[in-house]
């Protein structure tokens, strides 16, 4: 698969869990950064990390939805960590994963 392949592909997925979370994305993008997996702003717009095209699926929806929850819940407290596990199970267990990800 080509990198515009798997950045379209990507984006398809981004939308999705958009819809199935019941969130309006402004902007999409999908770009080099250097020091977090994903940005996100109050007026809907996001940001991802390029590294996570060569990720498992489940690593992605992940940040996606992690970034997703962000545009109704702006912190990490109970309410954010309820959905998390309501949307994607043991997401702490994913978590650390990602921070394995981030060593390597």
């Amino acid at each position: 698969m080509t990198r515009s392949e798997a950045k379209r592909e990507f984006k398809a997925r981004v939308y999705s869990w958009a819809e199935r979370l019941d969130v309006s994305v402004n902007w999409l993008g999908v770009r080099d950064m250097k020091n977090k997996w994903a940005s996100c702003s109050t007026n809907g717009n996001l940001n991802f990390n390029s590294e996570l095209l060569g990720l498992d699926d489940e690593l992605q929806d992940y940040v996606i939805v992690h970034e997703l929850l962000h545009f109704s819940v702006p912190n990490h407290g109970k309410l954010w960590k309820s959905l998390m596990t309501a949307h994607l199970g043991d997401y702490r267990q994913l978590e650390r994963q990602m921070s394995v990800v981030l060593r390597e």
